[in-house]
């Protein structure tokens, strides 16, 4: 659909993952089931880490209580529309809806980054200097590191979102995509959007170093660490653990780039599956990647079920 350029956009029409409607059943299906087990799996995650006090006071389970909540918030913003889409012909959103749909997005998304740096380097405190855990990670400091992670993606969702809709929309209002994202929003902008692509770049490139950095960096000292374990059992669980943190962390981070750091000319039929794996499936995996795999977690959760059985 195009417009003229005196037109005032208050609509846009996201064409969504597929035009079949077969297909669009199918996927209703599929992403129904990992939006219902992405909320089973944070919301799970957040109650055991609230009504277990040992968990509540430990940096790493507090860090990753706030961790499942933006999972949940994040899936959210996007889920509930796009599914409502899959079974309605209306695949419209308000003007004032896809501001705030992209800036939620991007607020929970920049919170993600940050926490997942956070945790990473809980885990090499943990790792390297045991002893010095708590005095490290006293519950004032992480308290400041996550109140930290919501100001700066408070800040940032406020820079991307006004880039975003900085310019008029006159040439088209049909989104190539299954939510409001800042590239496809780009290519409808007739303005000269050189100078905005130029700032996002930057705040994504600022972003993703400095937090990645921070996850490798960390990562390679643990490893370092457990290199040096005698107990070949020792050595090999850690191993495992490192290698499926690292696996999440690389499939959001990995795709986060393919979709951000490129300019918005080149986007492709590839940017939906790349949204997918960083919108969709990370924050399913990272409730069973981060705790279901962790022997207290699971140790938690046994006697929290006993508790229920026995009431």
């Amino acid at each position: 659909m195009f417009i003229s350029s005196n037109h005032t956009i208050n609509k846009f029409v996201l064409l969504g993952l597929a035009e079949s409607p077969d297909v669009q059943l199918l996927l209703f299906g599929v992403f129904l089931l990992i939006y219902v087990f992405t909320l089973l799996g944070n919301i799970g995650m957040m109650t055991l880490v609230r009504t277990n006090p040992h968990l509540h006071n430990t940096p790493m389970y507090f860090f990753l209580h706030h961790l499942s909540f933006t999972d949940a918030c994040y899936s959210t913003v996007i889920m509930p529309n796009m599914l409502v889409s899959f079974i309605s012909r209306n695949k419209d959103i308000s003007f004032t809806g896809c501001v705030a749909q992209l800036y939620s997005f991007v607020f929970f998304g920049i919170v993600e980054c940050y926490l997942l740096a956070i945790m990473a380097y809980d885990r090499y405190v943990a790792v390297c200097s045991p002893l010095r855990y708590v005095v490290l990670l006293p519950r004032t400091v992480c308290v400041w590191l996550v109140s930290t992670s919501y100001l700066l993606g408070f800040l940032y969702a406020a820079i991307y979102t006004g880039c975003t809709f900085g310019g008029p929309f006159c040439n088209s209002n049909v989104i190539n995509h299954f939510f409001c994202d800042i590239g496809p929003l780009l290519k409808l902008s007739c303005s000269d959007r050189f100078l905005r692509e130029k700032v996002i770049f930057a705040f994504v490139s600022l972003n993703g170093i400095s937090t990645s950095g921070i996850i490798l960096i960390s990562y390679l000292y643990i490893l370092s660490a457990v290199l040096r374990m005698r107990s070949v059992q020792s050595r090999s669980k850690a191993f495992n653990t490192c290698a499926s943190h690292l696996m999440v962390i690389s499939l959001f981070y990995g795709t986060g780039f393919f979709m951000y750091l490129q300019p918005s000319t080149t986007h492709n039929g590839l940017d939906k599956v790349a949204a997918v794996f960083y919108t969709l499936v990370t924050p399913l995996l990272n409730p069973i990647i981060y705790s279901l795999r962790n022997r207290e977690v699971k140790e938690a959760l046994m006697r929290h079920m006993k508790s229920l059985r026995l009431r």
